[in-house]
């Protein structure tokens, strides 16, 4: 006989949108034992997104627990309720992705079924929420106010009690949000686009908020670094502002100088430089003419990735960067060699998530995700 769970979720937002969290319980269905509590804040957010938020917490605390059981979902939220149970659509474009991931948690068990309570019935969800919203506003991060196990997490997406695959860590790693910048006019004409400075157009900008929207979901982003140039600046600063948070720089997370193909499309330097191309397809290590090589890029972002990971050790952070920078991170981090950054695509304000583990090896959590670009 399969196990039985109950989760009790909710979410609020002081302001709609305002500074938002979640909160989640998971109870035994027979004994009433509450199994896991979670909660976080997801900076400036309405109260939809963090509902949602909080049922993919309780679903992903469900699933550490018993990913056979059969669930039962309360919430006080009718919107989310109704959608999760197919009876509504989901017409609202910011919670489009969020209901498609919590879709997919819901696939992993046997059987889920949804139920309106009463708020006055959700009293232990809605504190939960509360304690993470105060948390935040004193500067402090959430912990539950008593001691539980420690169970070990499923690959997967979480925002507390991040693991190593399915192995216990012996440390928290520090965790990289790898944001690609919104679109600009270059990326239309698939020009290369290296160290000009060339700012988001109209859809970048919707991308970037887009990309917002999600992040305050996914993860409590602590930090947002930024590539200095215009495109990536920008991008991280529409981010920023929606989560409550500075904008820091690094220069080592800058695109690849490609000298003298700035500007000009793949053909027109296939045209103009044929030998110098078919070298720089063959060998990292190949400068474009008067630019600069993947190998000396790597160098840098080793120097930034490293920068950063000592800033800020132990923390969530955002970094909002290029095509070739996010690659380069995403290949060290599960030791590819130099080559494979020709069969790796990044797009235009994806997320690619990293842990590095200081006393263990990395560990590429996503890659090119934009669910939250999809309409």
């Amino acid at each position: 006989m399969s196990r039985r769970l109950v989760i009790e979720a909710d979410g609020g937002s002081r302001g709609n949108p305002g500074p938002a969290g979640y909160g989640a319980a998971v109870r035994d269905a027979d004994t009433g034992e509450i199994l896991a509590e979670v909660a976080a804040a997801i900076g400036i957010a309405t109260n939809n997104v963090a509902e949602y938020g909080g049922l993919i917490a309780g679903l992903r605390a469900a699933a550490e627990l018993d990913a056979g059981a059969e669930l039962t979902v309360r919430m006080d939220s009718k919107l989310v309720v109704e959608q999760m149970s197919g009876r509504w659509q989901v017409k609202h474009e910011t919670l489009r992705p969020l209901a498609r991931e919590a879709a997919s948690l819901v696939r992993r068990f046997p059987q889920v079924s949804f139920g309106w309570i009463p708020r006055e019935q959700n009293r232990i969800a809605d504190r939960l929420a509360n304690e993470a919203m105060d948390d935040a506003a004193a500067g402090r991060e959430w912990v539950r106010r008593e001691q539980r196990p420690t169970v070990p997490q499923p690959e997967g997406e979480g925002t507390t009690n991040r693991l190593s695959g399915w192995m216990d860590a012996p440390t928290p790693p520090t965790t990289t949000f790898l944001l690609r910048h919104g679109q600009t006019a270059h990326n239309i004409d698939r020009r290369f686009s290296g160290g000009n400075d060339n700012p988001l157009t109209d859809l970048g900008r919707e991308q970037a908020a887009a990309a917002a929207r999600r992040l305050a979901v996914l993860a409590r982003i602590e930090v947002v670094v930024a590539s200095p140039l215009t495109r990536a600046r920008e991008t991280a600063q529409i981010v920023a502002a929606a989560l409550g948070l500075p904008v820091e720089t690094e220069d080592g997370l800058r695109e690849t100088d490609f000298g003298q193909w700035e500007g000009h499309t793949f053909t027109e330097v296939k045209e103009r430089w044929p030998a110098e191309l078919a070298d720089w397809l063959a060998d990292p290590a190949t400068a474009p003419p008067d630019g600069e090589s993947f190998a000396a890029t790597e160098r840098r972002v080793r120097k930034a990735r490293d920068a950063v990971l000592t800033r800020h050790h132990g923390k969530v952070a955002l970094l909002v960067s290029h095509v070739t920078p996010i690659k380069t991170l995403a290949r060290l981090a599960v030791q590819a060699p130099p080559a494979a950054l020709y069969r790796l695509h990044v797009d235009s304000a994806s997320l690619t998530e990293i842990d590095w583990h200081a006393d263990g090896p990395a560990v590429l959590r996503r890659f090119n995700d934009t669910a939250h670009l999809e309409s």
